[in-house]
Formats: structure tokens, sequence, C-alpha cells
């Protein structure tokens, strides 16, 4: 029941932060947009030609959201779930993380993203990669990958202190 709890909060945390941040500003996310769509915004002007996905300050943000998720899952996991073993750390952490990235691909990406006007950046709401879902869900493997080392330190971290 704790997991469920946990989900549901990590859940509602991921959203409040993610949607309200591209709908009020879409361009500050170009490097989650599907590719035809940054090149758009390229030609367009608006962002300037990238040679990497995301940009240093983007890519900068995700690493401090992992590093605070990483310390907030071995607090949670271990003083209130009571996990003392690597495998109960990694787990629990590891459930927490799949349930949050799979409701993003399902949820916010599919459902959200690719139909609120709000997440459409100006000179590009023509495009049909607007509902590209396959790109989403190929993200949320990435994501799930991704996961997997992060998941492995809590559990490793849950064992040790």
């Amino acid at each position: 029941m704790i997991l469920l709890v946990e989900c549901i909060v990590g859940i509602i945390l991921f959203t409040a932060i993610v949607v309200p941040m591209t709908a009020k500003d879409p361009l500050g996310s170009i490097g989650d947009y599907p590719p035809a769509i940054r090149q758009r915004c390229e030609e367009l002007g608006l962002v300037q030609p990238i040679e990497r996905r995301f940009t240093p300050a983007e890519l900068a943000r995700k690493v401090i959201a992992v590093v605070v998720l990483l310390a907030g899952l071995v607090a949670l996991l271990k003083y209130v779930n009571g996990d003392t073993t690597f495998w109960q750390g990694f787990r629990d952490s590891y459930l927490i993380w799949l349930v949050i990235a799979w409701w993003d691909a399902l949820v916010v990406d599919c459902g959200w993203f690719c139909h609120s006007p709000r997440s459409r950046i100006p000179g590009t709401e023509d495009m049909p990669d607007y509902h590209d879902y396959l790109f989403h869900i190929k993200q949320s493997c990435i994501g799930s990958a991704i996961g997997l080392p992060v998941c492995l330190l809590v559990g490793l971290l849950v064992q040790v202190l």
C-alpha cells in the first residue's frame, strides 16, 4: 500500500513540474520534442541549431533532477518503507521509476502533449509529428533503461546506509 501511495505522489509531483513548465514555455523543453519539430524550430530561428539533442542547461536540469530523485528515493525507501537490502531498494525504486515513466509516456506525452494546443510551438502547429505516439513510447523505453543504473545505485545505497 505504501508503494501505491508513493507512486501516486510521484505522478502528481512529476506532472505538477513538467506540464506547467512545458505549457508556459514549450521551447524550454525542446529537447523532449520529436526531431522534426526541433528541426522546424531551428529553421524558423526559434532555437539555435544544436548538435546535441539536449542543451547543456537541459542536461544539467535533468542531472539535478536525477540526483534529487536518487537522494529522495534512498531516504524514502530506507526510512519510510523500511527497506534494508539491495534487492528491496532496487525493486521498490525501479517500480516507482517505471510507474512514473509510463505515466509520462501514456498520459502526459500521448494524452496531453500530443493533443494540447499549449504544447504547440508557434510556426509548428501544423506538424503531424505532434501526434507521433511511437516517439514517446520509444523515449519511455529509453527512460526505463536509464532508470536501471539509477535504481541499482539506490539499492546499493539503501543497503550501505
